[in-house]
């Protein structure tokens, strides 16, 4: 099978300092891929590239196999890639329907024939805010924007949605809700690559596991051979004395 995604000697330098050094890999459809680190190994400057927002120094990214190395943001969104973001960015001021509606009025397939209101209700109650639909996103708790965060991004209608860290700063019950939603996503016919920290989550969901560190692929494999992997453990925790 093609892979959806290809990554290929991707570099981003930032003044001489390289935030990703020649970095090459391939994500499949329909996989769950867990993309970890430690703080700075160039996680978020990935997600950047990949969706438009940055430009690489130099490397290839490949989409369905077209040339996506260089994309605006819009026109990747429009091609099925889309990205949450650390700290959620909702339009404050507009109710949670608003938000969402947004999302499908500039997504994949904006001028396609739609039933705004049903899709906007779907996603709602898919991501468990149906409730909320009325209230300000300035009213929400960190758990409800992480999960309005979601139902923006999914609103765009992604074949590739890139997840950074959705789980930062939520309860072990609101994690493992925000774990079994991924899931669902994935089931339904979303490719997702998920960058965390928790390594807990990471084992428990992704099918495949990228490893970065100071810019630079560590490795990749299944989660259970990434967990005891002696450079993986020395990138998080260091070495022994």
């Amino acid at each position: 099978m093609a892979a959806l995604l290809s990554v290929e000697g991707l570099t981003k330098r930032f003044s001489g300092l390289a935030a990703l050094d020649q970095v090459s890999f391939e994500i499949r459809e329909g996989e769950i891929v867990g993309l970890i680190g430690p703080n700075g190994a160039g996680k978020t400057t990935l997600f950047s590239i990949i969706a438009g927002s940055q430009p690489p120094t130099s490397g290839k990214i490949l989409f369905e196999g077209r040339d996506f190395t260089r994309v605006k943001p819009f026109r990747a969104v429009h091609a099925g890639i889309a990205r949450t973001h650390q700290i959620p960015q909702p339009f404050l001021s507009m109710t949670v329907r608003e938000n969402v509606e947004v999302g499908l009025r500039f997504g994949r397939d904006p001028g396609g024939a739609r039933n705004l209101v049903k899709e906007v209700t779907e996603i709602l109650e898919l991501v468990g805010i149906a409730s909320l639909e009325n209230m300000a996103a300035v009213t929400l708790s960190v758990g409800d924007l992480k999960r309005l965060e979601l139902a923006r991004t999914l609103a765009t209608r992604p074949r590739l949605l890139l997840c950074d860290e959705v789980c930062a700063g939520l309860t072990e019950c609101e994690m493992q809700s925000i774990l079994g939603l991924l899931r669902r996503i994935q089931a339904l016919g979303t490719t997702i690559i998920y960058v965390e920290h928790n390594l807990r989550a990471i084992l428990s969901t992704c099918h495949h596991v990228i490893v970065l560190n100071f810019g630079k692929k560590l490795a990749e494999g299944p989660p259970e051979t990434m967990q005891n992997d002696p450079a993986v453990i020395e990138a998080y925790i260091g070495k022994k004395a």
